[in-house]
C-alpha cells in the first residue's frame, strides 16, 4: 500500500493526463453539427438507441418545460470534429423528433417525424410533431440548451478508453458485446473490426443458425466469436466472470501499448475458418444442440456445446482435413456419441459450470473423444 503522498500523486499524475473543456450549446446546434459532419454518431452505435417512443416523448416534454438534463459527453477527434460517446438516447430523441434520425425512415427513404405519445406532465402534447408545435414553441425547442464534456484529443489515449467505458456500462438495455464493440475502438478499433468479420463468415453462421435474431441484433454472434478466441488464447487468465474476462482479453489484444499478447490476425483468421468449416460439415446447424435420452438432437443453441466442440477439437485440427468426407463422417459419429453421453450431458446442463474447472473438463472431454479417433 502507498503511502499518503505517493498515492496523491499517483492520482495526480493521471489527473494531469486529462483535458477537458465544457460548452453550453443548443439542440439547433447539435442538430446542425451532425448534419455537418461535425459530430459523428457512428452507425453501430445508432443501432443502440432503444428508448421506446414513451421515453423519447417525455424527454421533448422536459425540454420544452425547460426541465434540467444531464450532460453529455464527446471526445475530440481532430480540429472542429467530435464523436458522441455518452447521450446517444437525448440526441436521437431530438433528432427523431425533428425528423433528422437516420434510423428512424419511413419505406419511401424520407425520414419519420416523432409523434409525441406519453407525456405525463403535460398529456395535451400527446399527438404533436415538431411541424404541429406553436412557433414560439418550436423556437424555444430549438434554443434549449445542454452542458457538453468534451475529452480533448490531448488525453491520454487509455484514459479516454476507461472514461468511454464507464459512461457506457450499466447503457440503457445495452448487452455486453454491444458496450466492447462502442468502446474498444478507443484503444484501437483493429481486432473489434477482425471479430465484427469473423462473425459474417458462412460456415460460422450456418453453426449459430438456432440463436434468435434478437441475440443477433444484440451481437450476441460477434461475442461467440471473441469467446472462442479468449477461451483458446488466454484460458489461463479466466476464473468465474465470463464478461470480464471477455472484455479483459478484447482490452489485451486492442491495446497498442501492450507488448505481451501478439494476435497473429492472419493465422488466427485461417484457424477459425477451418475450425468452422469442419464443424457445419459435420452437424451443420445442429452441431451445437443438445440431445435428450431418446438420442433426438434439440434444436437448441447451447452456449456450452459451442465451448466444447470449438475448442475440443483444437488440439487435433491439424490432423483433420475438411475436405476428407471419411473423416467429416466419423467426427459427425463422435460428435453425436458425445452428445449422447450421459457424463457431458451433465457437464453441459443446469447452472454453476461457468467457471474454469467445468469448462476444462468438457472441453477436455471432447478433445480426448476426438484424439481419439484421430
Amino acid at each position: 500500500m502507498l503511502s499518503g503522498i505517493d498515492l496523491v500523486n499517483a492520482v495526480d499524475q493521471k489527473i494531469e493526463k486529462i483535458r477537458t473543456k465544457s460548452l453550453d450549446l443548443s439542440f439547433n446546434e447539435l442538430m446542425d453539427m451532425y448534419e455537418d459532419g461535425e459530430l459523428v454518431i457512428s452507425p453501430d452505435y445508432q443501432r443502440l438507441f432503444r428508448w421506446t417512443e414513451g421515453s423519447q416523448s417525455r424527454f421533448i416534454e422536459s425540454l420544452i418545460l425547460e426541465m434540467p438534463v444531464p450532460p453529455i459527453f464527446f471526445i475530440e477527434r481532430e480540429e472542429g470534429i467530435y464523436e458522441l460517446i455518452d447521450g446517444l438516447q437525448r440526441i436521437s430523441s431530438y433528432l427523431h423528433f425533428r425528423g433528422r434520425h437516420e434510423m428512424r425512415k419511413n419505406d419511401d427513404g424520407t425520414f419519420k417525424q416523432l409523434e409525441l405519445s406519453d407525456c405525463d406532465i403535460v398529456p395535451e402534447l400527446n399527438g404533436y410533431t415538431y411541424d404541429d408545435l406553436p412557433k414560439a414553441m418550436a423556437i424555444k425547442l430549438k434554443r434549449n440548451f445542454i452542458r457538453v464534456e468534451i475529452l480533448r484529443k490531448e488525453s491520454d489515449q487509455r484514459l479516454r478508453y476507461y472514461m468511454f467505458k464507464r459512461l457506457n456500462t450499466g447503457g440503457e438495455n445495452l448487452k455486453p458485446q454491444e458496450i466492447r464493440n462502442s468502446t474498444i475502438k478507443l484503444l484501437n478499433d483493429d481486432f473489434n473490426q477482425f471479430i465484427i468479420s469473423m462473425s459474417k463468415i458462412n460456415s460460422f453462421q450456418r453453426c449459430i443458425d438456432n440463436i434468435s435474431d434478437e441475440k443477433k441484433e444484440q451481437r450476441y454472434d460477434q461475442e461467440l466469436v471473441l469467446r472462442f478466441f479468449a477461451f483458446k488464447n488466454y484460458r489461463d487468465e479466466y476464473k468465474h466472470d465470463v464478461g470480464e474476462f471477455l472484455t479483459d482479453y478484447m482490452e489485451e489484444v486492442s491495446d497498442p501499448s501492450n507488448t505481451t499478447v501478439n494476435f497473429d490476425y492472419d493465422r488466427e483468421e485461417a484457424l477459425f475458418k477451418k475450425t468452422f468449416d469442419i464443424l457445419s460439415k459435420t452437424l451443420d446447424n445442429q452441431i451445437f444442440s443438445g440431445m435428450n435420452k431418446n438420442g433426438n438432437l434439440i434444436t437448441r443453441f447451447l452456449t456450452y456445446h459451442y465451448e466444447a466442440f470449438t475448442l475440443g477439437i483444437q488440439n487435433a485440427i491439424n490432423r483433420i482435413d475438411p475436405e476428407d468426407g471419411d473423416i467429416i463422417e466419423k467426427l459427425k459419429e463422435i460428435f453425436l456419441d458425445i452428445k449422447n453421453d450421459d457424463e457431458f450431458r451433465k457437464m453441459t446442463t443446469g447452472g454453476g459450470k461457468n467457471y474454469s474447472r467445468p469448462l476444462n473438463d468438457r472441453i477436455s472431454f471432447v478433445q480426448t473423444r476426438v484424439d481419439g479417433l484421430l
